[in-house]
């Protein structure tokens, strides 16, 4: 069987953000398919949401787990997308085995579970057969996927899956080991954890604007922990503060986040509450309150933007974007807080190269096409490689041999092209 085999895909999960906005992405490449959720209401809500994203139903079919063994009979790809829990994946791929007809693969859309512990248990042809799609959201906007096999998948099932993603699905496919978080929400989250912890001190709106797109992310670090939910990111870092040692200490969940939690503050999942913003009104062009972390409070923001800042961002909308990191490079005071969260980013990224993926340009394709940040290897040619070295030792963080490879012989570590840089570092 080859990807173009693959003539019908059923969606675990409908009702669920990704389950709805996947499906769209398997029709939208003309395979037909079929959203399952708990019950028939949950089931024609995703139906539906799919439908808008694609501007279509016509491959789109609904219905719920009792028709699991109708459903699955000629299914060629079962993709999981319900709740991140390990105990409620683990429930629906032990019915899938009883149901599924061999040779069926299974894909799950988790973004750091462990895929061999998804599996666990099953028969050894389910195993085979059993990998992690991990998109991200939205998918329709995000092009960057993680293909995540275990030791125990099938290389022919990799091939054809990873076929399939790239040429009928348009994804910018970075192929990652089987390792807590994989790779971009283990880089990305490091980052936004530690301007979590910043915050505390530092408050929010200062740290957003130390990082922002001047930096090279279009959203700002807290706004984006806002998008993903504070309980996403809770339970990504929670994971690798568990499974990880590199650089542990940077996973840990500030304590005012989780008081605020408990009190059901998400971000923008939950408006009345917001997280590190709360908007003024249900228009999104209300004003918005700023957390104090201290106090737990939404107050007016005060905004003051640092000459360094400011500087950065001139240079950069007149397209001198070596010119902005030579100033972040040599900037006085407080600018020392905003480099070293760009060099901690570059560093530990290059630093799973060899450990979770093969190369740089792995690392810098998902984060640039699965995050919408400049990617670390970018980050590093713009600064320079031998400047890149100099900083990162200057703040006692190690050297990863990728950059010390490229300092040697003189290489770049990205193939960016202008047009993609300026893209990439624009307000």
């Amino acid at each position: 069987m080859t990807a173009r085999d693959i003539a019908k895909v059923v969606v675990l999960g409908a009702n669920g953000a990704m389950g709805a906005a996947s499906g769209a992405l398997f029709a939208a490449a003309g395979i037909p398919t079929t959203l399952l959720a708990r019950d028939g209401e949950r089931a024609a809500a995703g139906k539906a949401r799919a439908a808008k994203i694609l501007g279509s139903e016509a491959l789109l079919a609904s219905g719920t787990y009792a028709e699991l063994a109708r459903e699955l009979a000629d299914a060629d790809l079962i993709f999981e997308a319900l709740a991140e829990d390990l105990t409620v994946k683990g429930a629906m791929f032990e019915r899938l085995e009883a149901l599924r007809r061999p040779g069926t693969v299974v894909a799950t859309v988790s973004s750091g579970l462990s895929i061999a512990a998804m599996c666990s248990g099953r028969s050894v042809e389910l195993r085979r057969h059993f990998l992690g799609i991990h998109l991200f959201n939205p998918p329709k906007a995000m092009l960057g996927c993680e293909l995540v096999p275990h030791a125990e998948t099938d290389p022919d099932v990799v091939a054809r899956i990873a076929e399939l993603l790239r040429d009928r699905l348009g994804r910018r496919l970075v192929v990652t080991r089987d390792t807590p978080a994989f790779c971009a929400n283990r880089v990305g989250f490091k980052l936004l954890n530690e301007c979590a912890q910043l915050a505390e001190a530092r408050g929010t709106v200062a740290v957003d604007t130390w990082f922002g797109w001047h930096t090279g992310r279009a959203l700002p670090p807290l706004a984006t922990i806002d998008f993903v939910g504070w309980d996403v990111h809770r339970a990504i870092v929670d994971n690798l503060c568990r499974s990880t040692m590199l650089a542990r200490a940077s996973f840990v969940l500030p304590g005012y986040m989780e008081r605020l939690i408990a009190r059901g503050q998400l971000g923008n999942k939950t408006p009345e509450r917001g997280g590190f913003y709360r908007r003024l009104g249900a228009d999104r062009k209300a004003p918005r309150a700023v957390l104090d972390p201290a106090t737990g409070e939404h107050l007016a923001p005060v905004v003051v933007i640092p000459d360094v800042v400011a500087k950065m961002q001139e240079l950069h909308l007149a397209g001198r974007h070596r010119d902005a990191f030579a100033v972040l490079a040599a900037a006085p005071g407080d600018a020392a807080i905003m480099r070293r969260g760009v060099l901690g980013y570059v560093q530990y990224g290059l630093a799973l190269v060899g450990d979770v993926v093969e190369a740089v340009a792995d690392v810098d394709r998902i984060m640039r096409f699965g995050f919408g940040w400049a990617p670390p290897g970018m980050l590093v040619d713009l600064l320079g490689a031998r400047r890149a070295i100099a900083l990162l030792e200057g703040e006692q963080l190690d050297v990863p041999h990728a950059l010390v490879r490229a300092a040697e012989h003189g290489e770049p570590l990205h193939d960016g092209a202008p047009a993609a840089i300026a893209e990439l570092f624009r307000p």
